[in-house]
């Protein structure tokens, strides 16, 4: 497995992951608007967006194949990380977030995070350190766990 910064074009394989893992993972819990609009929000352009915003992105590759991705806001939000179907319980999130966090703290982070977890992904996030701060919660018609992993 190769991680690495995300690069621009890597962007459309990214987003069309990211799109095929929420529709199964994410939105279906979602009325139909609020999950188009979450998948519009995060095409190649919402992507290109995130990119420009400052949000770390780092890509894992398997014998030159995307194998996952993972995101992180201004240095203390975990925002995105997806890992491809057939390379689930391989280890890729957890070595994605080994690379994400330590980049984050060395760029001044102080090693807390916090994340909205999906229902399914919720024990991979509490296996990662990370405890509930709150009930689940629905805003715009997503459904997600507030987490936060302390320093």
């Amino acid at each position: 497995m190769h991680i690495r910064p995300i690069e621009h074009s890597d962007v459309p394989a990214v987003a069309a992951m990211f799109r095929a893992l929420a529709i199964e993972f994410i939105v279906h819990e979602s009325p139909p608007e609020a999950a188009a609009t979450f998948l519009r929000d995060n095409d190649e352009e919402g992507f290109m967006g995130f990119l420009r915003l400052g949000h770390a992105y780092h890509v894992a590759e398997m014998d030159g194949e995307l194998a996952g991705f993972i995101a992180v806001r201004e240095r203390q939000h975990l925002y995105h990380m997806f890992v491809a179907k057939k390379f689930h319980g391989r280890g890729i999130a957890r070595a994605l977030w080994d690379v994400a966090r330590r980049e984050a703290i060395v760029a001044g982070g102080d090693g807390s995070f916090t994340v909205n977890a999906s229902n399914y992904a919720l024990p991979v996030y509490e296996a990662m350190g990370f405890e509930r701060t709150a009930p689940m919660q629905c805003v715009n018609g997503l459904y997600f766990n507030p987490m936060k992993r302390p320093a």
